[in-house]
Protein backbone atom coordinates (compact mmCIF):
# COMPACT_ATOMS: atom_id res chain seq x y z
CA UNK A 1 0.00 0.00 0.00
CA UNK A 2 1.08 3.15 -0.93
CA UNK A 3 1.23 6.53 1.50
CA UNK A 4 0.35 9.87 -0.06
CA UNK A 5 -0.88 13.20 0.87
CA UNK A 6 -3.44 16.00 -0.29
CA UNK A 7 -4.75 19.10 -0.18
CA UNK A 8 -7.10 20.09 2.77
CA UNK A 9 -10.91 19.78 1.86
CA UNK A 10 -11.87 21.90 -1.15
CA UNK A 11 -13.69 18.95 -3.24
CA UNK A 12 -16.25 18.10 -0.52
CA UNK A 13 -15.91 14.31 0.55
CA UNK A 14 -12.90 14.42 -2.29
CA UNK A 15 -11.20 17.04 -0.47
CA UNK A 16 -8.51 14.38 1.43
CA UNK A 17 -7.67 12.23 -1.78
CA UNK A 18 -4.37 11.83 -4.37
CA UNK A 19 -1.67 14.17 -3.03
CA UNK A 20 1.82 13.05 -2.70
CA UNK A 21 3.74 13.85 0.25
CA UNK A 22 5.26 16.97 0.56
CA UNK A 23 8.89 17.72 -1.61
CA UNK A 24 10.66 20.58 -0.23
CA UNK A 25 13.68 21.10 -2.37
CA UNK A 26 16.97 22.39 -0.72
CA UNK A 27 17.45 25.68 -2.38
CA UNK A 28 13.96 26.25 -3.98
CA UNK A 29 13.49 29.60 -2.84
CA UNK A 30 17.18 30.90 -2.39
CA UNK A 31 16.76 32.90 -5.47
CA UNK A 32 13.23 34.18 -5.70
CA UNK A 33 13.65 37.66 -6.08
CA UNK A 34 17.14 37.49 -7.95
CA UNK A 35 18.41 40.26 -10.43
CA UNK A 36 15.99 38.40 -13.39
CA UNK A 37 13.12 38.58 -11.17
CA UNK A 38 13.64 42.95 -10.73
CA UNK A 39 13.88 43.58 -13.98
CA UNK A 40 11.12 42.17 -14.76
CA UNK A 41 9.43 44.07 -11.83
CA UNK A 42 10.63 47.40 -12.88
CA UNK A 43 9.07 46.00 -16.52
CA UNK A 44 5.84 45.76 -15.01
CA UNK A 45 6.13 48.94 -12.85
CA UNK A 46 6.11 50.68 -16.35
CA UNK A 47 3.19 49.00 -17.70
CA UNK A 48 1.41 50.33 -14.45
CA UNK A 49 1.73 53.25 -14.91
CA UNK A 50 0.66 52.91 -18.85
CA UNK A 51 -2.59 51.64 -17.35
CA UNK A 52 -2.86 53.91 -13.97
CA UNK A 53 -2.37 56.42 -15.89
CA UNK A 54 -5.41 59.17 -15.48
CA UNK A 55 -7.13 57.24 -12.89
CA UNK A 56 -6.08 58.54 -9.91
CA UNK A 57 -8.49 61.37 -9.96
CA UNK A 58 -11.40 59.37 -11.15
CA UNK A 59 -10.60 56.55 -9.27
CA UNK A 60 -9.20 57.09 -6.11
CA UNK A 61 -11.97 59.46 -4.71
CA UNK A 62 -13.22 58.72 -0.72
CA UNK A 63 -16.58 60.09 0.80
CA UNK A 64 -14.10 61.98 3.13
CA UNK A 65 -14.35 65.76 2.45
CA UNK A 66 -11.36 67.75 1.66
CA UNK A 67 -9.38 69.67 -1.25
CA UNK A 68 -10.16 67.35 -3.86
CA UNK A 69 -11.35 68.85 -7.35
CA UNK A 70 -14.59 66.51 -7.15
CA UNK A 71 -17.64 68.04 -5.84
CA UNK A 72 -19.52 66.21 -2.85
CA UNK A 73 -22.05 68.31 -1.31
CA UNK A 74 -22.87 71.78 0.48
CA UNK A 75 -23.03 72.59 4.29
CA UNK A 76 -24.22 75.70 5.99
CA UNK A 77 -21.68 78.82 6.26
CA UNK A 78 -19.83 78.53 9.99
CA UNK A 79 -18.02 81.50 10.79
CA UNK A 80 -14.58 81.09 10.04
CA UNK A 81 -14.95 79.26 6.91
CA UNK A 82 -12.65 80.36 3.76
CA UNK A 83 -15.04 82.69 1.76
CA UNK A 84 -13.57 81.44 -1.54
CA UNK A 85 -15.57 77.97 -0.77
CA UNK A 86 -18.82 79.58 -0.44
CA UNK A 87 -21.21 78.88 -3.96
CA UNK A 88 -22.53 82.21 -4.52
CA UNK A 89 -24.32 80.69 -7.77
CA UNK A 90 -26.64 78.87 -4.99
CA UNK A 91 -26.60 82.33 -2.85
CA UNK A 92 -28.02 84.20 -5.29
CA UNK A 93 -30.81 81.82 -6.18
CA UNK A 94 -31.71 80.82 -2.67
CA UNK A 95 -29.93 83.71 -0.80
CA UNK A 96 -28.59 80.77 1.44
CA UNK A 97 -24.54 80.93 2.21
CA UNK A 98 -23.53 77.21 1.57
CA UNK A 99 -20.41 76.32 1.50
CA UNK A 100 -18.93 73.49 -1.37
CA UNK A 101 -17.57 70.15 -0.17
CA UNK A 102 -15.23 68.38 -2.17
CA UNK A 103 -13.80 64.52 -1.96
CA UNK A 104 -10.54 63.93 -1.35
CA UNK A 105 -7.84 62.09 -2.89
CA UNK A 106 -5.99 59.91 -0.76
CA UNK A 107 -3.58 56.76 -1.77
CA UNK A 108 -4.89 53.81 -1.85
CA UNK A 109 -4.43 51.36 0.55
CA UNK A 110 -3.06 47.88 -0.20
CA UNK A 111 -3.06 44.33 1.85
CA UNK A 112 -2.00 41.41 -0.29
CA UNK A 113 -2.89 38.21 2.58
CA UNK A 114 -0.79 35.54 1.83
CA UNK A 115 -1.82 31.91 2.40
CA UNK A 116 1.08 30.13 4.08
CA UNK A 117 -0.91 26.65 5.40
CA UNK A 118 0.47 23.50 4.80
CA UNK A 119 -1.48 22.47 1.15
CA UNK A 120 1.04 25.77 -0.32
CA UNK A 121 4.17 23.35 0.65
CA UNK A 122 3.56 21.27 -2.05
CA UNK A 123 6.23 21.01 -4.95
CA UNK A 124 4.06 20.11 -8.42
CA UNK A 125 4.30 16.48 -9.74
CA UNK A 126 5.26 18.24 -13.23
CA UNK A 127 8.51 19.94 -11.91
CA UNK A 128 7.18 23.39 -12.47
CA UNK A 129 8.97 26.20 -10.86
CA UNK A 130 9.05 25.41 -7.14
CA UNK A 131 6.25 25.42 -4.47
CA UNK A 132 2.78 26.88 -5.07
CA UNK A 133 4.02 29.18 -2.07
CA UNK A 134 7.31 30.24 -3.97
CA UNK A 135 5.07 31.17 -6.94
CA UNK A 136 2.64 33.21 -4.20
CA UNK A 137 5.62 35.20 -2.94
CA UNK A 138 6.54 36.03 -6.88
CA UNK A 139 3.14 37.11 -7.17
CA UNK A 140 2.80 39.07 -3.57
CA UNK A 141 6.25 40.45 -4.67
CA UNK A 142 5.35 41.97 -8.18
CA UNK A 143 1.84 43.15 -6.78
CA UNK A 144 3.90 44.87 -3.92
CA UNK A 145 6.34 46.46 -6.30
CA UNK A 146 3.54 47.74 -8.28
CA UNK A 147 1.74 49.51 -5.11
CA UNK A 148 4.92 51.03 -4.27
CA UNK A 149 6.02 52.60 -7.69
CA UNK A 150 2.37 54.03 -7.71
CA UNK A 151 3.43 55.82 -4.10
CA UNK A 152 0.47 53.61 -2.41
CA UNK A 153 0.50 52.20 1.07
CA UNK A 154 1.76 48.41 1.15
CA UNK A 155 1.26 45.39 3.94
CA UNK A 156 1.43 42.40 3.74
CA UNK A 157 -0.01 39.75 6.13
CA UNK A 158 0.32 35.47 6.30
CA UNK A 159 -2.26 33.68 7.11
CA UNK A 160 -3.67 29.82 7.92
CA UNK A 161 -5.99 29.51 9.95
CA UNK A 162 -5.23 32.52 11.22
CA UNK A 163 -3.15 36.30 10.99
CA UNK A 164 0.41 34.72 11.66
CA UNK A 165 2.97 37.41 10.34
CA UNK A 166 2.57 41.13 9.23
CA UNK A 167 4.99 43.63 6.98
CA UNK A 168 3.36 46.54 8.90
CA UNK A 169 2.53 49.46 5.95
CA UNK A 170 5.44 51.09 4.00
CA UNK A 171 5.18 53.38 0.37
CA UNK A 172 8.05 53.98 -2.10
CA UNK A 173 9.86 51.64 -4.39
CA UNK A 174 13.02 51.70 -2.49
CA UNK A 175 11.05 49.36 0.01
CA UNK A 176 10.47 46.57 -1.76
CA UNK A 177 13.65 44.85 -0.51
CA UNK A 178 12.02 45.02 2.83
CA UNK A 179 9.26 43.20 1.14
CA UNK A 180 11.75 40.54 0.08
CA UNK A 181 13.35 39.97 3.84
CA UNK A 182 9.65 39.63 4.73
CA UNK A 183 8.90 37.12 2.53
CA UNK A 184 12.11 35.13 2.88
CA UNK A 185 11.33 34.46 5.93
CA UNK A 186 7.66 32.97 5.32
CA UNK A 187 7.04 29.27 5.44
CA UNK A 188 3.76 27.00 4.60
CA UNK A 189 2.68 25.58 7.89
CA UNK A 190 -0.90 24.75 9.40
CA UNK A 191 -4.32 24.50 8.89
CA UNK A 192 -6.95 26.57 6.70
CA UNK A 193 -9.57 28.81 7.81
CA UNK A 194 -9.86 31.97 5.65
CA UNK A 195 -13.40 32.51 7.60
CA UNK A 196 -11.78 32.93 11.19
CA UNK A 197 -8.51 34.76 9.42
CA UNK A 198 -10.52 37.51 8.07
CA UNK A 199 -12.49 38.48 11.17
CA UNK A 200 -9.22 38.29 13.02
CA UNK A 201 -8.16 40.94 9.92
CA UNK A 202 -10.61 43.06 9.09
CA UNK A 203 -10.83 43.59 13.21
CA UNK A 204 -7.04 44.73 12.79
CA UNK A 205 -6.94 46.90 10.24
CA UNK A 206 -9.79 49.88 10.56
CA UNK A 207 -8.52 51.67 7.27
CA UNK A 208 -10.36 49.96 4.40
CA UNK A 209 -8.74 49.22 0.89
CA UNK A 210 -8.10 46.69 -1.44
CA UNK A 211 -7.57 43.48 -0.26
CA UNK A 212 -5.92 41.07 -2.51
CA UNK A 213 -6.04 37.32 -1.39
CA UNK A 214 -3.55 35.09 -2.91
CA UNK A 215 -4.49 32.02 -2.04
CA UNK A 216 -5.21 27.93 -3.17
CA UNK A 217 -8.52 28.23 -1.16
CA UNK A 218 -7.99 24.63 0.10
CA UNK A 219 -10.34 25.54 3.12
CA UNK A 220 -12.37 22.79 4.45
CA UNK A 221 -15.09 25.44 5.62
CA UNK A 222 -15.51 27.01 2.54
CA UNK A 223 -13.68 29.78 0.91
CA UNK A 224 -16.74 31.59 0.59
CA UNK A 225 -16.36 32.33 4.38
CA UNK A 226 -13.05 34.41 4.17
CA UNK A 227 -14.12 36.72 0.69
CA UNK A 228 -17.37 37.37 2.47
CA UNK A 229 -15.52 38.79 5.41
CA UNK A 230 -13.99 41.09 3.38
CA UNK A 231 -16.87 42.19 1.38
CA UNK A 232 -19.13 42.45 4.01
CA UNK A 233 -16.54 44.69 5.79
CA UNK A 234 -16.03 47.26 2.76
CA UNK A 235 -12.88 45.97 1.53
CA UNK A 236 -12.03 45.77 -2.21
CA UNK A 237 -11.65 42.01 -2.07
CA UNK A 238 -9.76 40.36 -5.34
CA UNK A 239 -9.17 36.67 -5.49
CA UNK A 240 -5.47 35.51 -7.00
CA UNK A 241 -6.13 31.72 -6.86
CA UNK A 242 -2.89 30.15 -6.80
CA UNK A 243 -3.12 26.22 -8.81
CA UNK A 244 -1.22 23.39 -9.93
CA UNK A 245 -2.51 21.45 -12.62
CA UNK A 246 -1.05 18.56 -11.02
CA UNK A 247 -4.32 18.71 -8.72
CA UNK A 248 -6.60 17.85 -11.49
CA UNK A 249 -4.98 13.90 -12.01
CA UNK A 250 -2.67 12.78 -9.66
CA UNK A 251 -0.08 10.32 -10.60
CA UNK A 252 -1.31 6.84 -8.75
CA UNK A 253 -2.92 4.08 -9.12
CA UNK A 254 -4.15 0.84 -7.29
CA UNK A 255 -4.54 0.76 -3.26
CA UNK A 256 -3.27 3.81 -1.34
CA UNK A 257 -3.27 5.15 1.49
CA UNK A 258 -4.13 9.10 1.27
CA UNK A 259 -3.51 11.74 4.00
CA UNK A 260 -4.73 15.63 4.91
CA UNK A 261 -1.06 17.42 4.58
CA UNK A 262 -2.80 20.15 6.76
CA UNK A 263 -4.73 17.77 9.32
CA UNK A 264 -3.22 14.53 9.13
CA UNK A 265 -6.69 12.50 8.41
CA UNK A 266 -6.23 9.40 6.46
CA UNK A 267 -8.17 7.36 4.46
CA UNK A 268 -7.60 4.05 2.45
CA UNK A 269 -8.39 4.30 -1.59
CA UNK A 270 -8.08 2.52 -4.25
CA UNK A 271 -7.24 4.25 -7.18
CA UNK A 272 -8.77 3.30 -11.01
CA UNK A 273 -8.67 5.67 -14.36
CA UNK A 274 -12.16 5.64 -13.39
CA UNK A 275 -12.05 7.08 -10.03
CA UNK A 276 -9.64 9.72 -11.82
CA UNK A 277 -11.48 10.79 -13.82
CA UNK A 278 -14.26 11.55 -11.90
CA UNK A 279 -11.59 13.29 -9.46
CA UNK A 280 -10.31 15.00 -12.47
CA UNK A 281 -14.53 16.35 -13.02
CA UNK A 282 -15.05 17.23 -9.67
CA UNK A 283 -11.62 19.52 -9.58
CA UNK A 284 -12.60 21.22 -12.74
CA UNK A 285 -16.15 21.89 -11.04
CA UNK A 286 -14.56 23.43 -8.00
CA UNK A 287 -12.30 25.88 -10.10
CA UNK A 288 -15.66 26.79 -12.19
CA UNK A 289 -17.52 27.14 -8.81
CA UNK A 290 -14.79 29.52 -7.29
CA UNK A 291 -15.01 31.43 -10.45
CA UNK A 292 -18.34 31.73 -10.36
CA UNK A 293 -18.77 32.84 -6.73
CA UNK A 294 -16.17 35.10 -7.51
CA UNK A 295 -18.46 36.73 -10.78
CA UNK A 296 -21.80 36.74 -9.08
CA UNK A 297 -20.73 38.93 -6.24
CA UNK A 298 -18.16 41.29 -8.68
CA UNK A 299 -15.47 40.13 -6.61
CA UNK A 300 -11.73 40.37 -9.56
CA UNK A 301 -10.55 36.73 -10.07
CA UNK A 302 -7.97 35.40 -11.68
CA UNK A 303 -6.43 31.52 -11.79
CA UNK A 304 -2.85 31.71 -10.82
CA UNK A 305 -1.58 28.37 -12.59
CA UNK A 306 2.34 27.66 -10.94
CA UNK A 307 2.85 26.98 -14.82
CA UNK A 308 2.45 30.55 -15.98
CA UNK A 309 5.44 32.54 -16.02
CA UNK A 310 4.96 34.99 -13.20
CA UNK A 311 5.03 38.35 -14.89
CA UNK A 312 2.41 36.99 -17.50
CA UNK A 313 0.40 36.44 -14.55
CA UNK A 314 0.52 39.76 -13.28
CA UNK A 315 -0.32 40.97 -17.08
CA UNK A 316 -3.37 39.30 -16.81
CA UNK A 317 -3.45 40.84 -13.18
CA UNK A 318 -3.77 44.12 -14.65
CA UNK A 319 -5.96 43.20 -17.53
CA UNK A 320 -8.66 41.57 -15.06
CA UNK A 321 -8.96 45.24 -13.63
CA UNK A 322 -9.25 45.87 -9.77
CA UNK A 323 -5.69 46.16 -8.79
CA UNK A 324 -4.90 49.80 -10.25
CA UNK A 325 -7.59 51.74 -8.84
Amino acid sequence: MTRTASSTGVLASLSSFFRRAPRRVEGDEQDLFDDEFQRKLEYLALVSRRVFSGRLRAERRTKKSGSGVEFADHRDYQPGDDFRTLDWNVYQRFGRLLVRLYEEEEDLAIYLILDTSGSMAFKSDRGAAGTKLAYAKKIVAALAYVGLANLDRVSIVTTSDRILERMPETRGKARIFKTFRFLRSVGAEGTTHLGDAMKTFVAQHKRRGLAVLVSDLYDPQGFERGINVLRYNKFDAFVVHVVDPADARPKLQGDVLVYDCETGDEREVTVTAKVLDRFGAAYAEYLAGVERFCSSRQVPYVTASVDVPFDELILRVFRRGGFLR
